[in-house]
């Protein structure tokens, strides 16, 4: 579906040239969801938004649906049916989640309709549907309408960047929910994700660790969160020791 090759990515601060992602390749299969996962500073959402089309990689190819998209703009890729969800959701004030919800299906919806996008993500849909889109909703509300207007958009490739960002435990739980049931529809489409919170790594299909912009491992979820959640604990048990070289 999404094949990377070579990608590189180079940015400046006040040291001159600073190299975010290195000459990564990276190949994203239909019907399966796909998270990236790595520390902070690892390249994990500038690597999304290079898919995206936000940010134009340095050095490499991208080709979705075997078409070139490496010089394709946002918006290009957007009707090509790439979808991204930032990790704060935009506010429109003036604009209703109905009217929203059309302009992602870009379809005149009925309420029955737009009602059963917001059913699925867990929203009492008329308590909602004619909401304004503004400061009014809370960080999880905006979380779960974003995902119905993703929904109702019907991408075939939709980037989720750290979605667990801003909001409460109650909403977490929700969220992977949703999540859970997209995997279970996926059918010809796919789901990447950038987070490092286990509860969603756990629904992964395929988990790509990237470190300093390489992909330091990847692989089945099944076989690569084991050995994440060992070492992970290995770090902690590390930094309690009072005898430093015992680790």
């Amino acid at each position: 579906m999404l094949s990377l090759k070579n990608i590189s990515f180079d940015a400046e601060d006040e040291n001159g040239k600073v190299s975010i992602i290195k000459n990564l390749s990276l190949d994203i299969e239909a019907q399966e969801v796909t998270v990236i996962t790595g520390p902070n500073g690892s390249g994990k959402s500038t690597l999304a938004r290079i898919i995206a089309g936000i940010e134009k990689p340095t050095a490499g190819n991208i080709s979705f649906l075997g078409e070139d998209i490496t010089d394709s703009s946002i918006t290009e890729r957007a009707n090509m049916g790439i979808s991204f969800a930032f990790q704060q959701p935009v506010r429109f004030k003036g604009i209703s989640v109905i009217d929203l919800l059309r302009i992602a299906s870009k379809k005149n919806l009925g309420r029955g309709e737009a009602c059963d996008y917001l059913s699925e993500v867990g929203l009492c849909a008329r308590d909602y549907v004619d909401r304004e889109v503004n400061a009014s909703l809370s960080g999880g509300e905006l979380k779960r309408i974003e995902i119905a207007t993703v929904m109702a958009r019907g991408a075939k490739l939709t980037i989720f960047d750290e979605p667990e960002a801003g909001i409460d435990l109650w909403s977490f739980q929700n969220l992977i929910g949703i999540f859970q049931n997209m995997r279970k529809n996926i059918k010809d489409s796919a789901i990447m994700i950038i987070s490092h919170q286990e509860r969603i790594l756990e629904i992964a299909d395929e988990i790509v660790v990237l470190n300093a912009g390489e992909i330091e491992k990847k692989g089945r979820g099944v076989l690569i969160l084991p050995k994440l959640l060992k070492s992970g604990q290995a770090r902690a048990n590390c930094g309690r020791a009072i005898n430093k070289e015992d680790c």
